[in-house]
């Protein structure tokens, strides 16, 4: 399968030493520099690194190499467009509201980055067929309730029991789910609407419990908001309802959750948690959307957390594993045992350098074997039988 330019699938490269200002743009955002930051890297102007980015002018050579070093991107990375990026609109993001548009963008510029990398792959690698179920935005609780239920059993989750691995759900249903350890904590997580779902979720979370919920929040973005604009109270509202009813259906909860006449039992509650892997304050919510307790009480639990010292920490979170993407490690740890001169050629083709390759994946690339000594910008990659 042949790869076009840097990107698969993108138009063939019209000339070694081309220059596309956006994927300038591209590479300055993936690593987090404001123009005058890179501008000063570079010993420019903000001006003149602006100027590039929309074509009015091109670099020289030895600029082109600067940029190329500063950037942590070879200098073929820009000698072809970006081909279908990831736009802000095909994202879903956590508190989108208050999170820097800067901060934003980058993170839409990292999903770009891993999209490439991943379509690379797949012409190397054997990835889990996309098996996300589409349903129509539902309209009220009792209608995502339904949802919900219908997307475990369209996995084949059952209703039941709780959700081993809610990171391998994603990923089984053909999902890359990405960490980005310097992702700040004011975006908790995001999901991206692309033909192979990309989900990113922060490691500034430390609760393993609190991460699940996360995932299986841009999961109901992913089934039920397709097209849908999204981070306004009305569709974080739907998806947080999705999540509860997705980790613990309403069946089994009602079952299963302790009742009393005014005071919680808190004991039951952790045994609740450490058995579903939800946190004590998303039981209680749950609690309340189901009617199992009134306003008073649930306003009375999140206080007794609050005053407990658990409002964003809770006793037992060491007890649930933090869950850690799988399937990109995997799929890349196969290519390095099976062939890693092609990953190698493949990040040639991408014009990643190493270490970009580190920042998106947490992985070292392996050196050349001594004998080779480099790739061509482009070249054919051939997929596995």
């Amino acid at each position: 399968m042949a790869m076009k330019g840097n990107i698969p699938g993108g138009d063939p490269v019209d000339g070694a030493r081309a220059f596309h200002g956006d994927k300038l743009r591209l590479a300055r955002l993936l690593a987090g520099l404001s123009l005058d930051e890179l501008g000063g890297s570079v010993a420019t102007s903000r001006q003149f690194v602006h100027q590039l980015e929309t074509g009015a002018k091109d670099p020289t050579d030895e600029m082109r190499d600067a940029l190329a070093a500063a950037l942590t991107v070879t200098p073929a990375f820009f000698s072809t467009p970006a081909v279908n990026p990831v736009r802000e609109e095909d994202c879903h993001f956590r508190r989108l509201a208050s999170a820097p548009r800067g901060l934003v963008a980058q993170a839409v510029a990292r999903g770009t980055a891993v999209e490439a990398l991943v379509n690379g792959l797949e012409a190397l690698v054997r990835l889990p067929d996309v098996n996300f179920p589409e349903f129509a935005r539902p309209e009220g609780s009792d209608a995502i309730e339904r949802v919900a239920e219908d997307a475990r059993l369209h996995w084949g989750l059952g209703l039941d029991g709780p959700i081993t691995n809610m990171t391998r759900v994603l990923e089984n249903a053909g999902a890359v789910v990405v960490q980005f350890d310097d992702l700040t904590d004011r975006i908790d997580a995001l999901s991206m609407a692309r033909r192979r779902p990309i989900v990113v979720r922060s490691t500034a979370k430390a609760a393993g419990a609190r991460l699940r919920f996360d995932l299986a929040h841009e999961a109901a973005h992913l089934v039920m908001h397709q097209g849908v604009i999204t981070g306004d109270s009305v569709t974080e509202g739907e998806a947080h309802r999705f999540a509860g009813a997705f980790l613990i259906p309403r069946i089994a909860f009602a079952r299963e959750f302790p009742r009393t006449r005014r005071m919680l039992d808190w004991n039951a509650l952790f045994a609740m948690k450490l058995r579903w892997k939800v946190s004590v304050r998303a039981i209680a919510r749950r609690a309340f959307d189901l009617g199992l307790i009134d306003a008073a009480q649930y306003r009375t639990a999140n206080i007794q957390l609050v005053k407990t010292g658990q409002a964003k920490t809770e006793r037992y979170d060491d007890h649930i594993a933090i869950e850690e993407p799988e399937l990109l490690n995997s799929a890349i740890a196969w290519l390095m045992k099976r062939e890693g001169i092609g990953l190698h050629r493949l990040l040639s083709d991408l014009g990643m350098a190493p270490e970009l390759f580190t920042r998106l994946t947490g992985q070292r690339i392996p050196h050349l074997p001594e004998n080779v000594v480099s790739f061509p910008t482009t070249g054919t990659m051939r997929p596995q039988s």
